[in-house]
């Protein structure tokens, strides 16, 4: 097996899923245009030489239907021997993206390719694909698919995450991406030409967030634990009694719009380009836990690819999980024993924005960063999935 190297690791900056977000007024395939032009100039890549585009993508509808990852290529005006391939496994879609790529260049049968993932959820709002599950109460309970915000109250109840446990973990994140926002720390943004203006950092974070403002702040997801997803979960684990609604808008991912990709090729690649990588991707994995807590899977992934590298947490210098809400974070340090400050230290998904299909592209080029920037030497970086699903990624700074 090949070994594969992260060549490079771009991405939008992630701005409001509104109508008055920055980048509301562009089409997916017009966002994803100047990464990948932004990948040619950087690299001098000659777009013939990448196989194949990857890209991650949750809600596959209206404009993002139709194989996004290869008709954004074509719109691009990358050459037409560039295949592409749309992957969804939820909010994991765009780590899978990078694994399924690091596999294919592993096992020699390319020498390039993109991965990534796009994620326009001001123009094609989540759930807008009116997929039965999420839309019929009743046969969602029978498939034991619960919306997400069910599952981290679940979670939450499960281990004891009290509300004002995960109200800090929402300020810590809006701290410390405050704190990156202003060091500039995000190098992998690539500012973005709209019709209206250049949109060149993330508009999500909340500079004046305070606990008290947390505080006030009403459950979100109880009116759909009375519809039936309480007792769904209470049916699996009756010793708890009753499920505890602690989440709500502030302590919660954030929607938004972005986009991401890196490059990832063998040795020769480097060579023939004259650029040095920036990372080599270790190992991939995916995992699934319990899936009425949805979002959990991110820990699941984890465990896993420590234990098939016989590792502890201490053995990692940074971890980017996802912040799947607040107490999925809660449920990261108690079960894996990771130190605070090698956690999301530029803050995560809730500050930031959480673009569903690009959010694990996003992560990894923030974790890459990092690594860099701190002088150290190895990261995982793992998203949650649905129905208790996980992938994670295991990097060296090269």
């Amino acid at each position: 097996m090949k070994d594969v190297f992260l060549y490079d690791a771009i991405r939008s900056p992630r701005t409001r899923a509104k109508a008055t977000g920055g980048l509301h007024g562009l089409t997916p395939p017009a966002l994803l245009k100047p990464l990948y032009q932004a990948l040619e100039a950087r690299n001098q890549l000659d777009p013939l030489t990448v196989s194949e585009v990857v890209l991650g993508c949750v809600t596959q509808h209206g404009e993002q239907a139709a194989n996004i990852a290869k008709t954004s290529a074509l719109y691009a005006g990358w050459p037409d021997s560039v295949a592409g391939l749309t992957v969804h496994r939820f909010c994991s879609s765009s780590i899978d993206a990078i694994a399924l790529a690091g596999l294919k260049i592993a096992a020699g049968y390319t020498q390039a390719i993109v991965a990534g993932g796009i994620e326009m959820m001001s123009r094609v709002p989540m759930l807008s694909d009116e997929a039965r599950v999420f839309s019929d109460p009743h046969y969602a309970l029978q498939h034991q698919m619960l919306l997400m915000g069910s599952g981290a109250d679940l979670i939450a109840t499960r281990i004891g995450a009290s509300r004002e446990e995960c109200d800090a973990v929402a300020l810590q994140s809006q701290q410390r991406a405050t704190i990156a926002q202003q060091e500039g720390r995000f190098q992998s943004i690539v500012p973005i030409e709209t019709p209206e203006k250049l949109v060149d950092e993330d508009e999500c974070v909340r500079a004046d967030m305070t606990l008290e403002r947390l505080s006030r702040l009403p459950a979100a997801f109880a009116e759909l634990g009375a519809a039936g997803a309480d007792q769904l979960q209470l049916n699996r684990f009756p010793e708890l009694g009753a499920i505890e609604h602690v989440h709500t808008m502030g302590n919660s991912p954030a929607m938004c719009d972005a986009a991401a990709m890196v490059l990832l090729g063998d040795e020769d690649l480097g060579r023939s380009l004259g650029i040095a990588p920036k990372a080599r991707l270790v190992h991939s994995t995916t995992a699934c836990g319990e899936p009425l807590e949805v979002v959990s899977g991110c820990i699941t992934a984890t465990e896993k690819l420590l234990a098939d590298h016989k590792m502890a947490a201490q053995d990692i210098d940074l971890f980017e999980v996802h912040e799947a809400f607040a107490a999925t974070v809660v449920k990261t340090r108690q079960a894996l024993g990771i130190d605070n400050a090698c956690l999301n230290v530029n803050g995560g998904v809730i500050a930031l924005g959480h673009p569903m299909g690009a959010t694990g592209a996003i992560m990894t080029g923030t974790l890459i960063d990092e690594l860099h920037r701190q002088k150290l030497s190895t990261g995982i970086v793992a998203a949650s999935g649905a129905a208790g699903s996980g992938s994670a990624l295991l990097l060296e700074r090269c």
